[in-house]
């Protein structure tokens, strides 16, 4: 191919998961001299759509997806999706979708266009999700789990989620020394998350010295949930949900612990986060986290079982401050080895220069 490779990506908002600041990396650090990239979404809903905005790239606001049924019209209903693509001679549609929707696939096929998704979490077994992996010239999946969810699909590859190992440096911000041991999640606050089993541990800890900083979307109804847990507990001096902060880093610098305790996760970026931010980290036992995870069992915890995680929290509360600070250290290291954002556009750019030739 003569001519730049051209990507549209495809997300619903870049409002409610972390994987829309994974999309913003990708399509800013892809070199521009090889590829044309474009971003459509079906809002303008959240505070970090301005930056995506601030790249210079073409956004359109449009959905390339439509409802299955009634399959007898679906054709009519996406011609325009098809029209659009074929207009701006899309090369690769890569979809950060996180449904099993599977009339964008049919969509980008019929405009000409090689079709591409990211499987972001571990929803799997329903027949949609099989046409739309079927129909997919290509699967990427985010944790070694996941490959076998296609087990005859040969167009697929593990490629770890990257983080700018530059942007989270603890370096950036001087901690400062208090009495207190500062625990700290950051979480899309829906009930997935398990963020009530933490809280149960703090209970189980009966410490005040111990202070729990939930950073997250306060105006969900589980938000609510927990709010009204915390006030049962008599917790209120000691957990604060902080609402949702489009940069985190200030938090996880001032942190002591990072924890989290999700029932169901793909691969957990806001975990990446913390540790790349030299935060000692504990993490519930389940796919995903422990992929993240895989060469530090001893961060692990039974995935729901608060005593569990009191238990630990209190291992770490008896390190020393050189202690915390060395495997804060070891954590970053192991960030910027094997989730590395130079890996992670490199991997990108091989594998779309391999699908438009």
């Amino acid at each position: 191919m003569n001519r730049k490779i051209k990507i549209l990506y495809t997300i619903p908002n870049f409002d409610t998961a972390g994987s829309g600041k994974v999309l913003f990396d990708l399509a800013k650090g892809l070199d521009k001299e090889q590829f044309d990239v474009a971003i459509a979404c079906s809002s303008t809903k959240g505070a970090f759509f301005q930056e995506v905005k601030n790249l210079g790239l073409p956004v359109y606001i449009r959905s390339l997806t439509k409802p299955i049924k009634p399959y007898y019209s679906l054709l009519f209903r996406i011609r325009e999706n098809i029209k659009f693509i074929k207009t701006h001679q899309i090369d690769i549609v890569h979809s950060w979708h996180w449904s099993s929707d599977w009339t964008e696939v049919v969509a980008s096929r019929l405009g000409g266009a090689k079709f591409v998704y990211t499987k972001k979490a571990m929803t799997w077994g329903n027949v949609h999700w099989k046409i739309r992996s079927y129909l997919s010239d290509f699967i990427i999946t985010i944790n070694e789990e996941m490959k076998s969810y296609f087990p005859t699909k040969k167009g697929q590859q593990l490629i770890p989620l990257g983080l700018d190992t530059e942007y989270y440096n603890p370096e950036l911000f001087q901690k400062k020394e208090t009495a207190v041991f500062k625990i700290i999640t950051v979480a899309n606050l829906v009930p997935v998350k398990g963020i009530e089993v933490l809280i149960d541990a703090i209970k189980i800890l009966n410490n005040a010295d111990v202070y729990l900083e939930i950073v997250g979307d306060d105006r969900t109804e589980y938000a609510s949930e927990l709010s009204k847990i915390i006030k049962e507990l008599g917790l209120q001096k000691q957990i604060s949900i902080l609402g949702k902060h489009k940069d985190v880093r200030p938090f996880l610098g001032q942190a002591d612990l990072y924890i989290i305790p999700s029932k169901k996760e793909g691969m957990p970026m806001a975990l990446v986060e913390a540790m790349c931010m030299g935060v000692p980290v504990l993490g519930s036992n389940i796919t995903g986290i422990n992929f993240v995870l895989k060469e530090f069992p001893e961060l692990l915890f039974e995935v729901g079982n608060s005593s569990d995680l009191a238990e630990r929290i209190n291992e770490v509360m008896r390190w020393t401050t050189e202690q915390r600070e060395e495997k804060g250290g070891t954590l970053r290291n192991y960030v910027v080895s094997h989730f590395s954002y130079a890996s992670f556009i490199k991997a990108h750019e091989e594998l779309y220069t391999k699908l438009a030739r």
